[in-house]
């Protein structure tokens, strides 16, 4: 894989710092819910911008699994790199939450939690139907040739937007590594599998849509 060591690298040092200041953000904030919300939305979806505008010619600037495995399900990356760049990822949100508790003394104020009268087949619906709003916006503006090719301005407000929806109903993680790094350093295990299937889930269909349904006729 020829440049696969600046790519990991490239992964691994961008999903850390999305992490560090997007769920640091999280434990910062205080006062009005709302006016919380807010700020951890415009943390995640303007760092998220400034990374893969600045590492997407590196690595692509993936920095979730989930968009990982959507470009690997479209043809867009083999297993074995996408299985290194899980990997990568995974290893920079698990130093993100160490780090972050290091700092703050705890972590668990970061860690993705279902809100208050949300089940887990919910959570794994809504994480899946924002998650399919962010990998629209990865195939849409960094993937289609046909598409605009505005940097991460797309993604990052994509994100930003699904916090602001879903922040209190399930943490709008929409990334199995965004939940993997904090609830690793905190110990917080609940309903884990809410933010592997449901992103996972939300990944694979826009994947197979882009793939079979919405490729431009030289690309099908």
């Amino acid at each position: 894989m020829q440049g696969s060591v600046p790519a990991l690298v490239a992964e691994a040092v961008g999903t850390f710092l999305f992490f560090f200041i997007a769920a640091g953000a999280a434990l910062i904030v205080t006062g009005d819910p709302a006016a919380a919300l807010l700020v951890v939305a415009l943390a995640h979806g303007v760092v998220l911008a400034v990374l893969v505008s600045s590492l997407g010619a590196v690595s692509g600037g993936h920095f979730n699994p989930a968009v990982t495995l959507g470009l690997w399900i479209a043809g867009k990356i083999d297993p074995v790199r996408g299985l290194a760049y899980m990997a990568a990822q995974l290893l920079g949100g698990a130093a993100a939450g160490f780090a972050l508790a290091a700092f703050f003394g705890s972590v668990s104020g970061a860690v993705p939690a279902l809100g208050q009268g949300v089940d887990a087949m919910e959570g794994i619906a809504l994480e899946a139907i924002m998650t399919s709003v962010l990998l629209f916006a990865v195939f849409g503006t960094a993937v289609d040739p046909r598409g605009p090719k505005i940097g991460g301005l797309a993604i990052g407000l994509a994100v930003a937007v699904d916090i602001l929806f879903g922040g209190t109903l399930t943490g709008a993680a929409m990334n199995p590594a965004r939940w993997f790094g904090p609830a690793l350093a905190a110990g917080a295990f609940d309903n884990w599998y809410v933010w592997w299937i449901g992103p996972f889930l939300g990944a694979a269909v826009v994947a197979l849509l882009y793939r079979f349904v919405f490729a431009a006729p030289e690309q099908a």
